[in-house]
């Protein structure tokens, strides 16, 4: 392009370039958009289907602004397009993907992204109001659409190269008027204006203070399978596209995780000059990652969970467990395709407004917040704050929608999903993962206790170390059993697509369901049914358990005894929905402050599913609070001074022992769900919640075995000796890693991600303990003689 302006300058002459949105202080807005260029990009995309919603409801003859347009882009998409539900279907979705593409340009140094649409398009003359305005809100008044504060697109600009060049070209849908086109750039300063303006501006190009236009009837433009004829095309120049260079390998599973669930799906098509084609065809049509979600066999269980507080309104979330092995594959291979294809931009915990991903969180809240070690590579989830309310919406978003704010609403919210997560299905899940580990029989325990009485642990470090293992030695003396014998299994109804009864567990009192809950507390309700586990999340005909408050007596004391003008069930209680579970569906009810002891409250439950409404099964019960019940608080027992608190160690080997019981050895194969182990690895620290619970100790490690090779002609009784030594310098040292990084309150980076082409990750304390052992220090920490240096300075 800059050859193209030196070779025109008289058509790019500097009178020629107006500023984007009539100001000159445009710089503040354009750069304070999106911190990701694939956030940054996936706004092109939502403003393509934008476009198009937008030109249906006007080819369906409404008003996009009008009350009789559809209220939400669920609505749209329902009304434009009566045949959605065949998307799922690879030919309808191809051919519905190539109205929305994007397209590989350039070269593999180079890259540009073409972004083509044949949504409402625009006349020439409406660019400067639409296109390149600013802050405007032109999309405020339409219900249907993801658009709102008319600035989100241009955050792609600051990922246009050093020169910041975007193409816009556009043809109003209609067929009525030229084809206009615009270039937009980054104002170079001249000396003089360097003086005068701190930051440059954005501009784009005019002729005769026009938008420069041309007539067509169709043009050639390198898209997909067709000609361009209306609609919109845009091209970025030299687009930072980092870690997503192949189109198809890299940038569909990004694009995938910002757009959760798409209003329309959409082409992605590489350029076959730029890779040879792995396939008959270059170009993969995307629909979400929910949908890549639905038929991935890497996927072992997904439920949801419903919540709806006087405060929140309603939202909901969805959890996806991952196998930790999936057939022909290792565990690494699994885990590193599951990341590579779910995780890619490092985004486990999505929050999404009508399918577009708003903000997330890292591994770091199912590690920190829910202590869940085991699934941190397993586990993926969706936060649909779609129905929220307004206001705590606001609250916890920044208008670039690619990251949320440092609420006090997201604080609580991040309290609530942990709370909610961590007493549900998911905790039974982590258990049944941390039970299949087993553990090692060599006690080194009584080696360990006896070295650490004489370290030097101050009084932080002994606070420390309280907080990660408390050593019950009660506990320790009732062994559990290796080898369990399973439970039979209970007999269980055989699960439908729709319900055909529904019944609560409960007191009954004149033949009517009692609940009793006690003032402060919350109480889960349990239904039984015969409906499927995923009723709740399929794509298609999903249902739903709704609660609505039928009668309300209060107290004598509250005053009256008439029924009460509660309706909104969110007035009285804080509702936790979960998926069904093996023909149960479980609801936690959790009273607001308006109740007291005394009130009763009659609730209806109605279960339903989009396509079977009115064949809805319901079900009528009394919630009664009760005075909470008084607690005998046993005396606490004197403290032991002198008990030592450790973490747990575990030895580690490649193999199992010939000789050898079953379970007495822990090999690299049975704890590949915690960690993976290798020759080079020393250790495994895991440390839920950042505190540190088990060392695992890999005892056929190259330097474990650089020490006894030293050795001629080891003796059984050396090689022991050498393992003890080994085992307590490498778990001594850990530990003191661990406890001198949480006394300073160290927080970990590390420069360059390839994965993602970030220049920084936060990396947890336990992948950087495990790191450090790693590498050299553990050969110099294991075979290094303190003597030899003592004679050399002597």
């Amino acid at each position: 392009m800059d050859a193209l302006i030196r070779q025109r300058p008289d058509t790019f002459a500097p009178i020629n370039w107006h500023p984007l949105g009539d100001s000159k202080s445009n710089f503040s807005i354009v750069e304070n958009q999106q911190s990701n260029p694939v956030a940054a990009l996936t706004e092109k995309l939502t403003n393509a289907m934008d476009a198009i919603l937008v030109r249906r409801c006007h080819e369906a003859g409404m008003e996009p602004e009008s009350k009789n347009s559809p209220r939400s882009i669920e609505d749209a998409v329902s009304k434009f397009f009566p045949a959605h539900k065949d998307w799922d279907l690879i030919n309808p979705r191809n051919e519905q993907a190539r109205h929305i593409q994007v397209l590989a340009d350039g070269t593999r140094s180079d890259t540009s992204i073409i972004v083509y649409d044949d949504g409402e398009g625009q006349h020439p003359q409406d660019f400067p109001k639409t296109f390149l305005s600013l802050v405007k809100g032109n999309k405020q008044k339409i219900k249907f659409v993801h658009g709102r504060y008319n600035m989100g697109g241009t955050g792609a600009l600051v990922f246009c190269g050093k020169k910041r060049y975007q193409l816009i070209a556009s043809k109003r849908y209609d067929g009525d008027g030229q084809f206009g086109f615009t270039l937009i750039r980054e104002h170079p300063l001249t000396e003089a204006e360097a003086g005068e303006f701190k930051d440059p501006w954005y501009e784009y190009l005019t002729l005769d203070d026009q938008i420069p236009a041309f007539d067509i009837d169709e043009i050639d433009l390198g898209l997909h399978r067709r000609y361009f004829q209306t609609g919109t095309v845009l091209k970025l120049y030299s687009y930072d596209v980092s870690g997503n260079r192949h189109f198809i390998l890299d940038l569909a599973p990004s694009l995938n995780q910002f757009l959760y669930n798409p209003a329309l799906p959409f082409m992605i098509v590489e350029n076959e000059n730029r890779y040879k084609r792995t396939k008959d065809d270059y170009a993969i049509t995307n629909y979400g990652l929910v949908r890549q979600l639905k038929k991935s066999p890497y996927l072992e269980e997904k439920f949801s969970v419903k919540e709806k507080r006087k405060e929140t309104g309603q939202f909901e979330f969805t959890v996806f467990v991952f196998k930790t092995k999936v057939d022909g594959k290792s565990f690494k291979e699994t885990k590193d395709y599951i990341r590579n294809q779910f995780f890619k931009n490092r985004m486990q915990v999505l929050f999404t407004i009508a399918g577009q991903v708003h903000g997330y969180y890292t591994s770091e809240f199912i590690s920190r917040t829910l202590q869940f070690n085991l699934l941190k590579d397993h586990l993926l989830i969706h936060i649909d704050c779609t129905n929220m309310k307004n206001a705590f919406r606001r609250e916890l978003f920044m208008a670039s929608r690619d990251r949320l704010k440092g609420s006090e609403e997201q604080k609580n919210l991040r309290k609530w999903l942990g709370d909610s997560l961590k007493s549900g299905r998911l905790r039974d899940i982590f258990k049944q993962r941390k039970d299949r580990i087993t553990y090692d029989s060599a006690d080194d325990g009584d080696l360990l206790k006896e070295l650490a009485k004489d370290l030097p642990f101050n009084k932080d470090m002994q606070d420390l170390i309280k907080k990660t293992y408390e050593l019950d030695v009660k506990a320790n003396k009732k062994k559990a059993r290796r080898n369990p014998k399973p439970k039979p299994p209970s007999p269980q109804t055989q699960l439908a697509r729709y319900p055909s009864f529904m019944r609560i567990a409960g007191k009954k009192s004149s033949g009517e369901t009692v609940v009793e809950i006690p003032q402060g507390d919350a109480k889960t309700i349990t239904f039984e049914s015969d409906v499927e586990d995923q009723y709740f999340d399929r794509l298609h005909d999903p249902g739903d358990l709704k609660l609505s408050i039928m009668t309300h007596k209060p107290n004598d004391s509250s005053g009256g005894d008439k029924p009460g003008t509660v309706n909104d069930i969110t007035d009285a209680f804080s509702v936790t929905r979960r998926s069904p579970h093996k023909g149960q569906i479980k609801v936690v009810l959790e009273p607001t402050q308006t109740l007291r002891v005394g009130h009763e409250v009659q609730i209806q439950a109605d279960l339903s599913s989009s396509a079977a409404a009115e064949d809805a099964l319901s079900t009528m019960f009394w919630v009664v609070i009760v005075s909470p019940p008084k607690k005998n608080t046993p005396p606490k027992p004197p403290k032991d001074d002198d008990k030592l608190s450790l973490p747990k160690h575990i030895r580690v080997y490649e193999h199992r022992d010939a000789s050898s019981v079953e379970g007495e050895e822990v090999t690299w194969e049975s704890i590949a769900e915690t960690c993976e182990m290798n020759h080079q690895m020393v250790m495994h620290p895991s440390c839920p919640g950042d505190s540190l619970d088990t060392i695992f100790i890999n005892m056929d490690s190259t330097v474990l075995k650089r020490m006894k090779s030293k050795q001629r002609n080891i003796s059984s009784e050396q090689s022991q000796r050498i393992d003890q030594l080994y085992v307590s310098q490498v778990y001594f040292h850990t530990l003191f890693l661990y406890l001198i990084s949480k006394n300073r309150r160290f927080v970990f980076r590390q420069m360059r991600d390839e994965d993602t082409g970030s220049e920084t990750k936060d990396v947890d304390l336990e992948a950087y303990l495990k790191d450090i052992f790693d590498n050299n220090y553990a050969e110099f920490l294991l075979n290094f003689e303190s003597s030899k240096l003592m004679e050399a300075l002597g």
